[in-house]
């Protein structure tokens, strides 16, 4: 039997959820909207395999923190109703059949990675169902990103509009441009059209910083950044290798 794994970024969907409910305070309504979204998930994907993958609710912001200081600070905090509420919700997963894997300390991001190319890279078809355009990064032809409040795909023709760049400089890109919405500053003068004129003609920032004839005015703004923006772009590197502790036999999909 072909393997099919729908993997669902929790906290993306879960906290858009809870956002548009008009009483922050009733987790019951979020639980409801949540399950309308995931059954209509289960029955146009038909996964073999479905999982839910849980940020580690600690304040402590991992090793990208220590690459770059700045990371997810002043990022607001859990609301306090969905933070007591995550237990009910994930009850309410497993009654639907949904397992809940929760990270113990690396960000669901990772996990998540780490889980889609290990599955995608044995012939799986894989997945990923979330707002985060960093997974975009990780596209080939059997691991798909689905933006279901949006019902679109994050797929290649949506990267090339979205950054014009190619999946694979999707990191070099970040890396110069930075992620606003993580505090990653990239590089300084640098914007998503520069960005992506340099990528279009060096390939990736190893290059672009170890070429001899580029226009000055661009070098002017390179001069003296390159382990700024090899950090930025590590930190926008999701890691494929997180230990994950099961295996696919843990995570089929069997309808309640």
């Amino acid at each position: 039997m072909s393997i099919h794994l729908v993997i669902i970024d929790a906290m993306n969907l879960i906290r858009r959820v809870h956002a548009a409910q008009p009483d922050p305070e009733d987790i019951a309504s979020t639980i409801q909207v949540c399950n309308r979204a995931l059954t209509k998930i289960i029955r146009s994907s038909e996964p073999t395999h479905i999982v839910a993958v849980f940020d580690h609710t600690e304040q402590d912001r991992g090793w990208r923190a220590e690459l770059v200081p700045e990371y997810k600070q002043g990022r607001k905090p859990m609301p306090e109703a969905l933070q007591a509420g995550l237990d009910k919700i994930q009850d309410a997963l497993w009654d639907m059949g949904i397992d809940s894997l929760l990270s113990p300390g690396d960000e669901a991001d990772d996990m998540i990675a780490t889980l889609a190319v290990k599955v995608a890279s044995h012939d799986g078809q894989v997945t990923i169902v979330s707002t985060d355009k960093g997974y975009c990064q990780l596209l080939q032809p059997t691991l798909r990103i689905r933006d279901y409040f949006q019902q679109r795909w994050l797929d290649s023709p949506f990267i090339e509009k979205e950054f014009a760049v190619q999946s694979q400089q999707l990191t070099d890109y970040w890396g110069l441009t930075g992620i606003s919405s993580s505090s990653v500053s990239g590089v300084p003068g640098i914007g998503p059209k520069t960005a992506s004129t340099l990528l279009l003609r060096y390939g990736n920032l190893e290059q672009l910083y170890a070429a001899e004839d580029v226009e000055p005015k661009w070098q002017k703004k390179l001069d003296g950044t390159k382990e700024l923006a090899l950090r930025c772009k590590q930190v926008a590197t999701l890691k494929t290798d997180i230990k994950l502790g099961f295996n696919l036999q843990d995570i089929r999909y069997t309808a309640p």
